[in-house]
């Protein structure tokens, strides 16, 4: 029996084109492979080990004669390519639609209605890098009061405000507006809290991001494991992605750094459930801004932290490492990229060297979590379980 799951998400850590990727104007798109063409290979000895280049073929990264994972890698039924959809498929949601953007801003209603409701006219109201959002507005907005509104080619309604100017409690008063406001067709998967402090020329965003996002639609992996009174502790802005719901623990981040802790953290506790983290910096901070070196050194550093995380598997527990979708940082634009994502599990309960090949949906992956932890299954997925588990004689599961 498995007591315990972790699942890691690399977020946007992609490995290719998915069949559909033309219709979103991805085609080619590869970011794992980009990534390590751009610097002359990787250096992944771990993630080697494991298996990773049995799934794809990359500069630096061997497929292992004998891995020490079940590998595969799985495609994205829902429509879309953003981080809740991702995520919402790995937990067995399955979206017909993708959630809804604004390259040319929000509509004219919605900006009056949120204006009415805060007090106060805003800046902005367009598609555009957070980071340099602020630099272009900041000054008039620390001379106006003004909160900044700004979109991306995900689907958010992003307010971004200086701490010495809006309290952050109060932007958050504003984006719980926001979100109350965006519902029906203006429905986007996530209002954004986007806090900075600096002067102009040398504005910083802070670590207190706070996400609204929308429930989840159905039951899922999450409400499943936590109805059978397992623990499901979320790392990062796993708490943000689902809302709250179906999560009974959570410790937030700033960094990969940081939230390759909180999962040892929670680790130490042997609870048993899930611990279910998601590793931000690959997709905000590199594939966003079009920076594969960056992009290579944060995989590097993963890399050599995996040893640490797998140092604390107990017998009973399975290590997952997965990914959302992909934001090729080579690729034209700075939009997420539509991709197949890896799948790599290890742990003493795993049949190492299983090839699981290609998963129809992310939400196999919540199926078969579920199955492990002897849970109610999602409404939607299909389980491999019995694929990649041992058996009381250390053969496979049947």
């Amino acid at each position: 029996m498995v007591k315990r799951v972790i699942l890691i998400v690399l977020d946007s850590v992609g490995i290719g084109a998915l069949p559909d990727a033309g219709k979103y104007g991805d085609e080619g798109a590869n970011t794992l492979l980009h990534v390590a063409e751009a610097v002359g290979g990787l250096k992944l000895p771990n993630l080697e080990r494991l298996g990773l280049g049995n799934i794809i073929s990359v500069p630096g990264v061997k497929a292992a004669a004998s891995p020490q994972a079940a590998y595969g890698r799985m495609k994205e039924q829902s429509a879309g390519k953003d981080t809740t959809t991702g995520h919402w498929e790995i937990s067995g949601v399955i979206l017909e639609k993708p959630f809804p953007t604004y390259p040319d801003g929000f509509p004219e209603e919605i900006i009056a209605q949120f204006e009415q409701r805060i007090g106060r006219k805003i800046l902005g109201n367009k598609m555009a890098s957070g980071t340099e959002i602020i630099e272009e507005l900041g000054e008039e907005h620390i001379r106006t009061g003004y909160p900044i509104v700004y979109t991306s080619a995900d689907s958010v309604f992003q307010v971004a405000a200086h701490e010495e100017v809006i309290p952050v409690a109060e932007l958050y008063r504003m984006c719980e507006i926001a979100r109350g406001i965006l519902t029906g067709k203006h429905a986007v998967g996530r209002v954004i809290a986007r806090p900075f402090v600096g002067q102009p020329g040398s504005f910083k965003r802070t670590e207190r991001r706070h996400d609204y996002s929308l429930k989840p639609p159905q039951k899922n992996m999450l409400d499943t494991i936590a109805q059978a009174g397992k623990r499901v502790m979320a790392v990062g802005k796993i708490k943000d992605i689902f809302a709250g719901q179906g999560i009974t623990d959570s410790l937030s981040t700033g960094s990969n750094r940081e939230g390759i802790e909180r999962i040892k953290e929670f680790m130490d506790t042997g609870h048993p459930g899930l611990i279910f983290a998601n590793l931000v910096d690959f997709d905000m901070l590199y594939g966003h801004r079009n920076d594969p070196r960056g992009y290579a050194e944060a995989l590097q550093e993963f890399d050599r932290a995996l040893p640490g995380i797998m140092e604390k598997l107990a017998r009973d527990d399975v290590l997952i490492i997965t990914a959302d979708h992909g934001t090729d940082p080579g690729f034209p634009g700075t939009d997420h990229t539509r991709e197949y994502v890896p799948l790599l599990l290890t742990g003493e309960k795993i049949k190492a060297g299983t090839a699981i090949g290609e998963r129809e949906s992310f939400s196999d992956l919540g199926a078969t979590i579920t199955e492990m932890l002897q849970c109610e299954p999602p409404e939607n997925g299909t389980s491999f379980a019995g694929e990649v588990l041992r058996n009381e004689t250390g053969g496979q599961a049947q």
